[in-house]
């Protein structure tokens, strides 16, 4: 989670509150930039929500006009990296998909902290 979201965290008022919310949606729309193109009719957001949760969220409309959305959950817990997905039971990331999620953490805070906080590492 980036410095300036801890923060806004600690202080409760309503006008932290609105800045907070508009960090973590253009955080979320840097990350689903990430992982290629967005169709026009689409929308993708992956961000950090809190220390030990992550979320990709994507919207599509596929080539029979049907609206698409699925929602992923991943929690970092001390024994294991799980995932849900559109409320379903939580399940143990195999190692590959582990990889893959860190890798994707990784891209996630060099672009957040370079293109929103100009910080180039």
């Amino acid at each position: 989670m980036s410095l300036l979201a801890k923060v806004f965290q600690q202080h409760g008022n309503e006008r932290n509150a609105r800045i907070y919310r508009e960090v973590l949606r253009r955080e979320a729309e840097i990350g689903g930039k990430l992982f290629g193109p967005i169709k026009p009719e689409g929308r993708r957001e992956f961000f950090c929500l809190d220390r030990h949760t992550w979320i990709w969220h994507e919207e599509w409309v596929d080539e029979h006009g049907v609206r698409h959305v699925v929602t992923t959950r991943y929690d970092v817990r001390p024994n294991g990296v799980f995932k849900a997905q559109d409320n379903q039971p939580y399940q143990r990331l195999s190692a590959a998909e582990a990889m893959h999620l860190f890798k994707a953490v990784k891209a996630y805070n060099k672009a957040v902290d370079a293109e929103l906080y100009g910080i180039v590492a």
